[in-house]
């Protein structure tokens, strides 16, 4: 737990004591050995990490660390071993001393997409939702944030922010392996708060969008990505079993219909600043990677379908406030 310690010191400054107890716990329980079967390996992969510090450390026009010179006294294949005891390497890319670790997901170009449309990150606390392991999260303190908290229960993913956090030593970024429903109700204490492809994970979208809600200083700003679906105001995606071959995928809105959701909820100045039909080339199988991917989901005949027969992912970024 040394490695949230500070988390729980910045918590205890703010006198949130009663969430810093509930998280240390949730985070130790979900970290306990006996959680996964992969927990002693992962662990005695990290405790195998060289000790090296980084010649350079550069998140604000990418995640790169370190260089070759870096890792010329350790062997360059064990040390990749080691990287891919971690797999699947989902979010990315990542740069370490050298080695391309070429992620599933373009997710450099997702932050392209959205980061010219958000308020400057500079001194704000940032909460990402479903961050999965980090890469956002460093994007984010490359952009100033105070602080960035990132939340996804898949266990693997903390695990690579471990890693990637071993080298970069920063006490400004932590990802925890709890989700948005763990949670203290109306916390009001990010200025930031990301959801970015979790909205359709939900069985209730608008429960969810409370939830970020709650988590919002008065006046915040949620950022969220979602798919969405061509269609007037009202129209709704619900698959009939799967999407993409993914079995838990609920609801899929239309650009408007998302916009009314926002509103319903409560939010403020909702707007749709970006949508993108994702590409081959933004979500694809790589050496980090291994498992099926975007091109295994669409029809074979026709990229612009499902392999259900549902329109291919297309999704849009939303921005709005939370109320004063």
């Amino acid at each position: 737990m040394r490695l949230y310690q500070t988390l729980f010191d910045i918590l205890d400054k703010a006198k949130l004591g009663d969430w810093r107890q509930q998280l240390e716990n949730q985070i130790a329980e979900r970290l306990a050995s006996e959680r996964h079967g992969k927990m002693p390996m992962w662990q005695q992969a990290l405790n195998a990490l060289p000790q090296i510090i980084p010649s350079q450390i550069e998140l604000r026009e990418s995640v790169t660390i370190g260089s070759d010179a870096d890792l010329a006294d350790w062997d360059r294949e064990a040390f990749k071993d080691l990287i891919k005891t971690f797999h699947p390497w989902r979010k990315g890319p990542y740069q370490l001393f050298g080695i391309h670790l070429d992620t599933e997901w373009r997710s450099d170009w997702k932050w392209e997409r959205v980061v010219p449309h958000i308020s400057p990150l500079r001194g704000r606390k940032v909460l990402d939702v479903g961050g999965g392991n980090g890469y956002h999260g460093w994007r984010m303190l490359g952009e100033g944030a105070e602080l960035v908290l990132g939340i996804d229960p898949t266990l693997v993913f903390t695990m690579q922010y471990q890693l990637m956090q071993h080298f970069i030593d920063t006490d400004k970024h932590f990802v925890v392996p709890i989700g948005i429903e763990h949670m203290p109700d109306n916390l009001g204490w990010f200025d930031t708060v990301f959801s970015m492809g979790v909205l359709y994970h939900r069985k209730s979208p608008l429960a969810h969008l409370l939830e970020l809600r709650s988590c919002l200083k008065p006046g915040g700003e949620l950022v969220l990505e979602t798919l969405i679906i061509d269609g007037e105001l009202g129209m709704t995606l619900m698959p009939e079993e799967r999407y993409a071959k993914m079995r838990n995928v609920w609801f899929i809105p239309s650009v408007d219909t998302m916009l009314l959701w926002l509103q319903r909820c409560g939010f403020k100045n909702a707007r749709c600043v970006d949508v993108d039909v994702t590409s081959l080339q933004e979500q694809r199988q790589t050496e980090w990677m291994t498992f099926e991917s975007l091109a295994d989901f669409l029809d074979p005949e026709d990229s612009s379908k499902t392999i259900e027969g549902y329109p291919a992912p297309k999704r849009a970024v939303f921005i709005a406030d939370a109320p004063k």
